[in-house]
Formats: C-alpha cells, structure tokens, sequence
C-alpha cells in the first residue's frame, strides 16, 4: 500500500511518488526520501506562483476575504489596511483582500492595497501578490481588473461551484453549462492581462469525481494557472480529502503544469488536518486566515498549518517550508482579534491565552526543570514575549509546591520548608473553594 505523506517528498504528476487511488492510507508512512536543491528562499517568495524549489507551500491569505466573511466580523477600511500590511510584514505569498464587484467600498478597498502594498518591495525583492475574488462573470472579472492591474503581481481569484445540489439549486446550470463558463471566463481573464488566473471548484468534495477532473482539465487549456479543490461545507474527513487530492493529480490533463491549491473549511473542525493531508499529497498552495476566522465555524488557521510545517515539515510533511516570518504570528493575531472583534477561545492552539500557560503541578515542575518536557511549540518562535520567566506559570487548585515556591521567590519571599509546606496547603484549601 503507497502512503501519502510522513517522510516522503510528493512532486507534480511527472515525478511525484505514485499512488494507487484505491488503496491510500495517511497513517503508514513510508522511510524519509532525501532529495537536495540549491534554492533562495526570497527569489521563490518574491517569483510566487512560480515554484522553483517544489518543497515550497505558497501562503494564500484569505482573512480580508473570506475572514470578513465570518458574522460579525465587518472592520474598517484603515483597519483593513493595518492587517495587509501586517500581512505583508509576515510574509505571505498571496493577500486576497476581497471581492471588487460586490460593493464599491470593497472595490476601493482592493484598489488601494493593490496600489500601496502590492508595489512595496522590500530588500529582498519580497512583494506579496495581491488577489481579488471574482464569480465567473465578465462584470466580475472587469471589477477585478480594474481594482486589482495597479499592483505589481495582481491575482484574479475565480470560482464555479461543481456540486450537483449547488447547480441544481444556486446555479440553475447543467454540468456542459459550469464547464463552458467556467472555461469561457478564464479565457477572458487571461485576456484582460492576468498573468495568474486561479480558479476554484466550489463544494468540489461533494461534486462528481469525473466531472472535476474535466472542468479541471478544461480551465488549465484555458489558462488557470492555479488550481483551487475547495471543501466547501466542511465534509470531508482527512483521508477522503487525501483520495480526493490525489485522484485529481492522478486522473486530470495538464495537472503538473498548474499550482495545486485547497480551501477547507472547520465544519468538523478537520480543516487544518485536512490542509496538511493535501500537502502530504503534493498541494503546494495553502488557504488560510489569521486565528481561522471566516463563514461559519472558520478556514485552516494560519498559525496552525505554518507552525506544523515549522516544526514537522521536514520530518513528517516530505522535507516542506514556507517563507513566513513566524515571529509576527501572535501580534497579526491579537490585530486582526481586536479589530474582528472576534475573540478567541483561551485553548485557541498557538495564540490563544492558554496555549503557553501552566496549571497542573506535574506540568508545572517539568516546565520550571525544562520547558520542553511541556512545550514543544517555543512561545518566542511566534513572538509571545513573557513577562518575566516564569510568566507560563498561572497558580491553581492543581499547582505544585515547586510552582509556589517559583512565585513566592518572584515577590521576594524565601519561606524555609516547613514554612512552605504550611502556605501549600492554606493555598490549597482557598483554591478548592469555588466562589
């Protein structure tokens, strides 16, 4: 049985490790296969869409777009401009601020960012590509042009969706209809002078295998430069999502020619591991917003999937990086908590209030001998500063003797052992209460 990911390298169709579309499991894993490239990390960053190293994950960052999407959510146009360029500081490949045709407000906005950040080249030749949503219509498509052509590596962001219930009850369109349209409008983009088309299949998990694979086919003759396997609604479980992936890239025309990309949704709360198993499969283009906001339950976070690859990509993702700044992670999330207004939940992994705090006293005495008996994420890999050392520690009803005695020494007091013994379990006895 050929597995999917752990220490394996998955490269376009020509050269990826091949894969029997019946029998994939993303739990064997098969011994590391070391490839070695010479590569500049910001010459990839700064060409984007062009992979010249193809262990390489392009960050699509989708929290102006689909993040805003999320109720409740609406932010100003300054602050939209403060997380841009936010994002931009982090190093994102691809900032898709919006949708131009939905509102002038919106056209103003993707305008603007086009102009200020997407001509912003830093000293490396870093410039983020700059993405706005468009329906596969030409008013769309024109909106998108006219926002998006100031910026230095404008991206057209297109979409149909391809399920039967979303044709039937949304489109009113027959299968020969969606491809047509599909294929007709990225055509035009093309014409109007996008360089980078990528089109997405909307709700393509529950859409018709064979049928994606030929609207698939027929949008990269067209041009698409990007491909988008979307998980709409959230439905899919990890391995049914590797399947997917990896039947797409089995089964579809022209597939190694274009840049693979996934959109999964936290419906199940499967959207980061769904992310990572389609990277494992050779996705090489990630959507992501900050703290995972967006429609409903939210998309991939964007400090989970780089944070794994971080720290897991070399081992157990085949040998993947990104080019994110990841010391900018926790204060791109605070910025975009406060100005969403959507806050997050404490055991938020990686930014959240606990994510690096300590109460029980067995975790407590092995984070004051050494941090990493408890902390295999480094707080200050994603700019969490600490107050002082011991700042993790947060005393409780299950805290230790060893932390006590941490947090009494911090307020200056050295109490002998007898005396400690009898605060413990004064100090217990007040916290077993429950007011």
């Amino acid at each position: 049985m050929t597995t999917l990911c752990a220490n394996s390298t998955i490269y376009s169709l020509n050269n990826y490790i091949s894969l029997h579309p019946k029998n994939i499991s993303v739990f064997n894993f098969m011994p590391p296969i070391k490839r070695n490239y010479v590569y500049s990390p910001s010459a990839i960053r700064c060409s984007n869409i062009q992979l010249s190293d193809p262990n390489y994950v392009t960050i699509f960052d989708t929290t102006l777009r689909d993040g805003e999407q999320a109720p409740g959510a609406s932010m100003t146009i300054k602050q939209k401009m403060d997380i841009a360029s936010q994002l931009a500081k982090l190093g994102v490949d691809v900032i898709e601020v919006g949708f131009p045709a939905a509102s002038q407000a919106e056209f103003d906005l993707v305008k603007l960012v086009a102009q200020k950040i997407g001509n912003n080249i830093d000293e490396e030749g870093y410039v983020p590509m700059i993405c706005g949503l468009a329906r596969s219509t030409k008013e769309d498509i024109d909106k998108a042009w006219e926002s998006l052509k100031y910026a230095k590596k404008p991206m057209i962001h297109m979409f149909i969706a391809t399920s039967d219930i979303h044709m039937k009850y949304k489109l009113n369109m027959n299968r020969e209809e969606v491809v047509e349209r599909a294929r007709s409008m990225v055509a035009y983009a093309r014409s109007l002078g996008f360089k980078h088309g990528r089109f997405s299949l909307e709700d393509a998990t529950r859409s018709d295998k064979e049928f994606v694979y030929h609207n698939i086919g027929e949008v990269i003759k067209a041009g698409a430069t990007c491909i988008c396997v979307a998980d709409t609604v959230g439905c899919n479980l990890p391995n049914e999502f590797a399947q997917l992936i990896a039947d797409i890239k089995t089964n579809t025309l022209g597939i190694q020619n274009v840049i693979l990309a996934v959109h999964c949704h936290n419906d199940l709360g499967l959207a980061t591991a769904n992310t990572l198993v389609g990277i494992c499969v050779g996705v090489r283009q990630v959507d992501v917003t900050i703290n995972g906001i967006g429609e409903r339950a939210g998309n991939a976070s964007l400090e989970e999937i780089v944070m794994a690859i971080k720290y897991r990509g070399e081992e157990a993702l085949g040998d993947v990086y990104t080019g994110i700044n990841t010391k900018h992670i926790f204060t791109t999330s605070k910025m975009v908590e406060e100005y969403s207004g959507l806050k997050l939940q404490p055991h938020k992994a990686i930014v959240g209030a606990n994510a690096f705090t300590h109460e029980s006293g067995i975790h407590q005495d092995g984070i004051l001998k050494n941090k990493g008996t408890y902390e295999f994420i480094s707080p200050e890999d994603v700019g969490f500063i600490r107050a002082s050392e011991h700042d993790g520690i947060r005393l409780g009803k299950l805290s230790g003797r060893h932390a006590l005695k941490i947090k009494m020494l911090e307020l200056g007091y050295n109490f002998e052992e007898k005396q400690l013994e009898d605060l413990f379990w004064r100090f217990k006895s007040m916290t077993g209460r429950k007011n």
